[in-house]
């Protein structure tokens, strides 16, 4: 069966039931029908008083078209915890309508190891990244209407910084001109649409941990700088009130379950390669106070996910995660050892080895950060036994505990063993700390997560990147203690998404480096990666139908 199928063919139970276990009364939650709710303010400062859980996130080796199963194996983990009696609590983020349409698909696990509501889930759900889009593109309207009200800020219309999104797959919008048609219509200049998981609104919903925090961040946002050179503030367009209405009750955490009935917490949805990559801070407290184990996941590889995870979110979030699970397949590692995608189900132990070099680098990673790791080898149909144990012991010759995991096939099931290994792993000593320290340079932060973490032998800066740089650090000093949140190919270590395995003697090439003082951290752009990314030739949307009894096909 497909995973819509399966979806449907699972009796859910009513959410009210679900949130009654984990301590949350019917008065707490603001229904969306009979199977999604937000979590009301009033609950989560009450909630917040109680004791934590452990926090495991769950991250992945470099992503390969063949699929490595990240979000499944976070869902089937947590149903895997309950199935052993302890209170387990999933916190994920919500999927785009971007890969939902074009290429990746959804966000809400496979197989028999789902978040549902799936088809809610995959396209408008509650509503929160409608309300990003909008408030995105109110302070938009705004800028350009201050400009043409007079413009009393004297903002200088070439040096706009913020621009607009929408949550869909354009090509057509990465570069536009607006203004067009006469003096009626605003004043022509050059502008830019990103997806919104690129927002740095959806950065700051993300990271947000109060309407008032919210309202504080949005007023901090840097949209334009004025023509004699001065920075131009959200807060200076009075703007960031009205965008908080907007998104008052996007800031509340949604919850749902899996097909087993664990609670889910789904909420925000930054993509890893070109955001931060993680659901929201409250999210993610929330399931770590309501459970014993909050179980979590960070976009794409860890190079992405974890790092922004470790780096970002857990410095921000004062966070200390007690395990990381590392997703990875005997495919992908097939894959990265040079193997095509249409040979992947052929056994081939030699070419797995060769891209287990991928594997390796990402446990030397993540042991980087004080963490015990467990690899969570995921199997699929075509795996042979001789794979399985090669890959097994790959694992054991570079210090990392392992377990097989079915649970796409097999539901909490299949992932008993895995729930077992992370149980021990979270009664391990750890010694949780980010890579690079606040005192760093913007630049020195660059070239650390390079160089410990992608492997690269350095970093070249373009001429503008490095101004951009020197213009940041003379706004405020504050500015140069902030992360960096690195935007990179998912697909390679480096910033080379041909570069497959564990290349050596690169280097990261940065082409732009914006400030996102809301969100509070330094936007790096490397290589070419694209904050608008563009449809495949055979979009996922021409499967996509309805019938009219209103019930959809060709969702995954």
């Amino acid at each position: 069966m497909t995973d819509i199928e399966i979806a449907n063919s699972i009796k859910m139970r009513p959410i009210k039931e679900i949130a009654a276990s984990v301590g949350i009364c019917e008065d707490d939650l603001e229904l969306y029908g009979n199977y999604k709710a937000k979590i009301s303010n009033e609950a989560i400062a009450r909630i917040e008083k109680g004791q934590d859980g452990k926090l495991i996130l769950v991250t992945a080796v470099n992503p390969t078209p063949a699929g490595e199963g990240k979000t499944t194996t976070t869902v089937g983990l947590g149903m895997a915890l309950t199935k052993l009696g302890k209170r387990s609590v999933i916190a994920l983020r919500e999927p785009s309508l971007g890969p939902v349409f074009g290429i990746k698909g959804g966000a809400a696990g496979g197989g028999y190891a789902q978040v549902v509501p799936m088809e809610d889930i995959n396209l408008h759900f509650t509503g929160d990244f409608h309300a990003i889009t909008a408030a995105n593109n109110l302070l938009c309207a705004m800028i350009d209407n201050h400009i043409q009200q007079g413009n009393p800020l004297d903002i200088d219309p070439r040096r706009i910084l913020f621009g607009r999104v929408t949550d869909t797959n354009d090509r057509a919008l990465r570069h536009v001109v607006v203004g067009l048609g006469g003096k009626p219509d605003g004043v022509p200049r050059e502008d830019r649409f990103m997806i919104t998981v690129a927002s740095e609104i959806m950065a700051i919903l993300c990271l947000s941990e109060s309407i008032s925090d919210l309202k504080s961040r949005l007023g901090k946002i840097l949209v334009a700088y004025s023509r004699d050179g001065k920075p131009v503030l959200a807060r200076d367009l009075k703007a960031q009130g009205a965008m908080a209405a907007l998104l008052k009750d996007a800031l509340k955490p949604n919850l749902v379950q899996t097909l087993e009935g664990t609670p889910a917490i789904v909420h925000g949805g930054p993509f890893a390669n070109i955001a931060h990559g993680c659901n929201s801070i409250r999210a993610t407290k929330l399931a770590i106070k309501l459970s014993d184990y909050a179980v979590t996941e960070a976009g794409f590889g860890a190079d992405l996910g974890a790092e922004k995870f470790f780096d970002i979110k857990c410095r921000f979030a004062g966070l200390k995660p007690s395990a990381v699970v590392l997703v990875a397949t005997v495919r992908s590692m097939k894959y990265n050892g040079g193997v095509p995608l249409a040979d992947l189900k052929g056994e081939n132990v030699d070419a797995l080895v060769k891209g287990s070099e991928n594997l390796k680098a990402h446990i030397e990673n993540l042991k980087k950060y004080g963490l015990p790791v467990v690899v969570a080898i995921n199997r699929f149909g075509s795996d042979t036994e001789a794979e399985l144990a090669k890959i097994e012991e790959i694992c054991r010759d570079n210090g990392a505990d392992f377990a097989l995991s079915e649970v796409f096939a097999k539901g909490g099931d299949g992932g008993i063993e895995l729930a077992r290994k992370v149980i021990e792993a979270c009664g391990k000593p750890s010694s949780f700390k980010p890579i690079y320290s606040d005192e760093m340079s913007i630049t020195e932060k660059i070239e650390t997560v390079a160089r410990e973490i992608y492997g690269a032998d350095g970093v070249t800066f373009d001429d503008s990147a490095l101004k951009s740089i020197k213009e940041i650090e003379s706004l405020d000093p504050e500015y140069s203690k902030y992360p960096v949140c690195i935007a990179k190919t998912q697909y390679s270590l480096s910033d080379d998404m041909k570069k497959l395995g564990r290349p050596r003697g690169f280097n990261i090439s940065v082409r732009e480096v914006r400030l996102s003082s809301g969100a509070g951290f330094i936007v790096v752009i490397t290589g070419a990666i694209m904050t608008m990314p563009g449809l495949p030739k055979v979009p996922a949307a021409e499967n996509i139908d309805v019938d009219d009894e209103g019930r959809i096909t060709g969702l995954f």
